[in-house]
């Protein structure tokens, strides 16, 4: 089973899974005095139960408020197996989720999805293979909605950023420990609505790396990637090609 990675200060990562196919990024944990902070629930109930394995063993506090930095399905299908925790997101992803919760969800509606719109498949697929049982399952909507800036206990700073990818994202900034947890923000659109020459959004790149207060940070973290410094990034938005 995945361990905790340390990544500084009371920042812990639990890993993406490189695989693409099976959709699984990483969550985050932010260890706080009267309970932990997650930053996304795993993609299903199963995920989830791994990472609060993960979370126990590394003897951190349980999490006591779950932080969605967007609606996709990978970010919030696991948070019906996390009791007793506060969900947080942004009020356009909270429209979405309510409706999403009314859908009904199991794999022969995911196979009848994709027969009527087949750039579905991936997606789907994959929410497939992530729920081998659907029993106790539901989408849950945030308990709490914000619109642009939430400060969390503890100095964590909850931000809007928007971006093609979603339009609720957010990020999360610890600015004590120079961490922004930036989910899938600078991502391009998902795969059944992307166009062929959609990309990295990298002016919202840039934003996060230039105009973010409380910055500038030590460590940048998506979701399906390697936390990475400013350094490295900025060497990326100097290329020719970005």
């Amino acid at each position: 089973m995945p361990e905790l990675r340390h990544l500084a200060g009371r920042v812990w990562l639990y890993p993406y899974d490189p695989d693409p196919g099976n959709v699984q990024g990483g969550v985050a944990v932010i260890a706080r005095d009267g309970g932990s902070v997650l930053v996304d629930a795993g993609n299903s109930p199963d995920a989830a139960r791994r990472v609060a394995a993960a979370i126990e063993m590394a003897g951190l506090p349980a999490p006591r408020q779950l932080v969605y930095t967007h609606h996709h399905w990978d970010h919030v299908w696991g948070a019906c197996a996390w009791p007793d925790v506060e969900i947080i997101g942004h009020r356009a992803g909270a429209r979405i989720l309510a409706a999403e919760a009314r859908r009904p969800w199991s794999h022969r509606y995911l196979r009848e999805q994709v027969e009527a719109e087949p750039r579905l498949g991936p997606s789907f697929r994959a929410r497939a293979w992530a729920m081998p049982s659907w029993e106790g399952f539901r989408v849950l909507p945030p308990h709490t909605e914000f619109a642009d800036v939430l400060t969390l206990p503890g100095g964590i700073e909850v931000r809007h950023v928007g971006g093609g990818h979603a339009e609720d994202s957010a990020v999360v900034a610890v600015p004590d420990e120079g961490v922004l947890l930036v989910g899938d923000s600078f991502y391009p659109p998902p795969l059944h609505l992307r166009e062929p020459d959609d990309g990295y959004d990298l002016p919202l790149l840039r934003r996060l790396l230039d105009e973010m207060p409380s910055g500038p940070y030590d460590w940048y973290v998506d979701s399906h990637g390697e936390p990475q410094r400013a350094d490295t990034l900025r060497e990326l938005l100097a290329r020719p090609s970005a």
